[in-house]
């Protein structure tokens, strides 16, 4: 018997629940619905999107054509950044890996002389190619040096550019309490309720 009241008080619960759904739509489709911000229509495509400031700075970036301008070039950058690294790294990486390649083999040679003789071989070719390349390793380090400080700076600058626009958004869809309080009403009375069943 317990059971049955129990189930029939749950299944009202739910059907009350559904006949109050047109009278107080979700808050969050009613923000991104009548948001006035400039970026209503990013908020809206991407309610559920794992980057939001992206969003909202590809908005910007539709009606400012300074932005979109520095962001061409911010693309370019990193773009050629690769391309620049792409014709040195293969080449050094290969290299090394020959090195270590001919280590290895020279480590399991049985005639002691001519492992230790292989072996000297290999470092005094190792340490000329490395004098060779020391200043190369320097720069391409600097690339990508600069290529971090340049993607740090930009994520700050587009972190700086979208937050008066979220604050617009939020600004113009203040959140009342009044439904979640009436709610918690609904629930209080319920448990009461269930609790009181004997």
């Amino acid at each position: 018997m317990r059971k049955i009241l129990f189930a029939s008080a749950l299944a009202l619960s739910f059907i009350a629940c559904k006949e109050n759904r047109p009278e107080n739509p979700p808050i969050v489709a009613n923000a991104v619905d009548n948001a006035e911000s400039s970026v209503s229509g990013s908020l809206k495509e991407s309610y559920r999107s794992d980057d939001m400031i992206d969003q909202i700075y590809a908005e910007l970036l539709k009606i400012d054509t300074n932005l979109k301008t520095l962001d061409e070039r911010v693309t370019k950058i990193y773009q050629d950044s690769e391309k620049v690294l792409a014709s040195y790294e293969p080449i050094i990486r290969k290299s090394e890996s020959y090195y270590q390649d001919a280590h290895q083999k020279a480590v399991a040679i049985k005639d002691s002389l001519l492992k230790k003789e292989v072996e000297q071989q290999i470092k005094i070719s190792k340490d000329q190619y490395s004098l060779k390349i020391n200043n190369i390793k320097e720069l391409i380090k600097k690339i990508n040096t600069n290529t971090e400080a340049i993607t740090d700076q930009y994520t700050a600058f587009k972190i700086r550019k979208t937050l008066p626009e979220i604050q617009k958004y939020q600004n113009a869809h203040p959140l009342k309490t009044d439904s979640l309080e009436h709610f918690i009403t609904r629930q209080q009375n319920l448990l009461n309720e269930l609790k009181n069943m004997k």
